[in-house]
């Protein structure tokens, strides 16, 4: 293992991470991440695109998110610093890929706490009291003054607690999974033997009404989203008691409870519909669609007492999912902080080992992002992609770090990594392919802008102190990026401007052997064995901590 040394970067007598988290802790904060307002939501989503065959978009999602979650593991048992999608792609690549790859993190991350918390507003909403008295949505959707005060309130509460410690968070955070995971377990139960039609999964069209291309186009509707959050327990490593031996166990110990959850939800949302609504499509499979679609078919099972808990949970469950992400998304800026990507002043701990400007930024930018907004889908949307862009950085670092840091103990080692880290990087382009090129653009315009903040922070910086830019090992970052925006017009996916002129399967082949083209790229051009070693003795103080 690389040992620590002092270098004129690191203070010794600066506040540290505590590293306060357990195995249950981490394994509980990427369950919480998992389990948020996408389980309400994503059964529905699903199956109003791909019909019963959205079973087979929650089998494909799971299968790609447990293969970037091994790779996860790897990384985050082997290079636990805060933060850490942050830091992979900093230590194979430098400060550029470190920079784009922090940021979309960043960018996914702190948009879902705000996201989160509308969601609960949302559900309350639905409560006949709630929606009388308290006045939280405009006919749109939107935050009225009054849901806006209490969508505050929930943030600051978010922010106290963060601001408090990790421990904290940790603690409070087990609690709720707990519940959270209890109560769609229990949806399950009630629906699969109250309310349970076989026909219903060859209704509407047959197994499969829109055929290959619905399933894929369920993956960006809210499945990816709904399977997203396993990293979180990587985020926090730089807080773990004993990351290298626990942080792998937590990511997929939570991947696989998250995926045998939702799936058991699909087939019973399924079963439960009335065989009427889906008899001729599945355009609209329940009335009551985007608030409560669970609250709905308990009532019509005859559990009405299910639907009352069930809207407790559209609190519970997406608040909880939103504390976390502020926390998380902290780290993330914490980290860039730390590394002089962003102003260093993100960078410094409390006397508590808590990043409180990181914090504060992450509440002021939710803050901003209570403004109006297109809806949850769209927004899901936006972020699937970005997620998927974060994740897609982790399989190059992965090889990378495995060619260029070889001798680094690596307590738990991904299995077949020659196929499963390009077979992770394909995935996640091809979530980024079928989120469509409207969303696409988007993302990409906002990569391009927070690199633009990048270059005018680093002329804040005295010349001695800044990072060096190993201009060579980011050369396939651009080409990558510009090239999913191409794929993305030229594609079949998306609700407009794309040409949709790549024929139907040929358009995945390209996307793949695009994928794979800028992967080994990617993998032969990171920074020299010197320089990797250099980057990681930088972080070492943290990460051998």
């Amino acid at each position: 293992m690389v040992q620590p040394v002092q270098s004129g970067r690191l203070e010794t007598n600066q506040p540290k991470l505590r590293r306060s988290v357990g195995f249950y802790g981490l394994m509980f904060v990427s369950l919480g991440s998992i389990i948020g307002s996408g389980w309400l939501l994503g059964a529905l989503k699903a199956a109003k695109v791909a019909g019963p065959a959205s079973l087979l978009s929650w089998v494909l999602t799971a299968v790609i998110m447990a293969t970037l979650a091994l790779i996860h593991a790897e990384l985050g048992a082997a290079y636990p610093a805060a933060g850490g999608t942050a830091r992979f792609p900093l230590l194979a690549f430098g400060v550029v890929a470190g920079f784009v790859g922090g940021w979309v993190a960043w960018l996914q991350a702190v948009a879902l706490a705000p996201v989160e918390v509308e969601a609960s507003l949302e559900y309350l909403d639905n409560i006949g009291w709630v929606k009388d008295n308290l006045n939280l949505l405009t006919e749109s959707g939107t935050l009225t003054a009054s849901g806006f005060a209490w969508a505050t309130l929930l943030m600051a509460i978010f922010t106290i607690i963060n601001l408090v410690g990790v421990k904290l968070l940790s603690e409070s955070n087990s609690a709720t999974v707990i519940w959270k995971a209890a109560v769609p377990l229990l949806t399950i139960v009630v629906l699969l033997s109250l309310r349970f039609h076989p026909g219903n999964f060859t209704a509407g069209g047959g197994f499969a009404p829109a055929g290959a291309h619905g399933v894929f186009a369920a993956l960006p509707v809210g499945v990816v989203f709904a399977l997203q959050g396993f990293e979180q327990a990587v985020q926090v490593g730089g807080e773990a008691r004993n990351p290298q031996k626990d942080i792998s166990r937590a990511i997929i110990t939570a991947m696989v409870i998250g995926t045998i959850i939702y799936l058991l939800l699909e087939i019973a949302f399924i079963g439960a519909l009335d065989p009427a609504a889906i008899a001729h499509g599945w355009d609209n499979p329940i009335e009551q669609g985007s608030f409560g679609p669970y609250a709905t078919l308990a009532t019509l099972a005859g559990a009405g007492w299910l639907a009352y808990i069930l809207y407790a949970d559209a609190f519970v469950s997406p608040a909880g999912t939103g504390l976390l992400y502020l926390g998380t998304s902290s780290r993330l800026s914490y980290a860039m902080g730390r590394d002089k990507m962003l102003p260093r002043k993100l960078g410094k701990l409390s006397l508590r080992g808590v990043p409180v400007w990181s914090i504060i930024l992450s509440f002021v930018v939710g803050e901003i992002m209570f403004l109006p907004f297109p809806s949850w889908q769209k927004l899901v949307s936006v972020i699937t992609s970005a997620t998927a862009l974060m994740y897609a950085f982790a399989p190059v670092a992965m090889t990378a770090l495995r060619k260029r840091d070889p001798d680094r103990p690596r307590p738990y080692r991904a299995p077949a990594p020659k196929v499963i880290a390009p077979a992770g990087f394909v995935a996640a382009n091809l979530v980024i392919y079928w989120t469509g090129f409207d969303t696409t653009w988007k993302i990409m315009v906002a990569i391009v802008a927070g690199f633009l903040l990048f270059l005018a922070g680093r002329k804040t910086i005295p010349a001695a102190e800044r990072p060096e830019i190993d201009w060579k090992a980011g050369t396939w970052i651009a080409p990558w990026l510009g090239g999913q925006v191409i794929l993305g017009w030229l594609g079949r996916y998306g609700d407009s401007g794309n040409l949709n002129v790549l024929p139907e399967w040929l358009d995945l082949v390209v996307v793949m052997v695009f994928s794979l083209v800028i992967f080994y790229w990617a993998v032969n051009v990171a920074m020299e064995t010197s320089k990797v070693k250099a980057a990681i003795e930088r972080e070492a103080a943290e990460i051998a901590a």
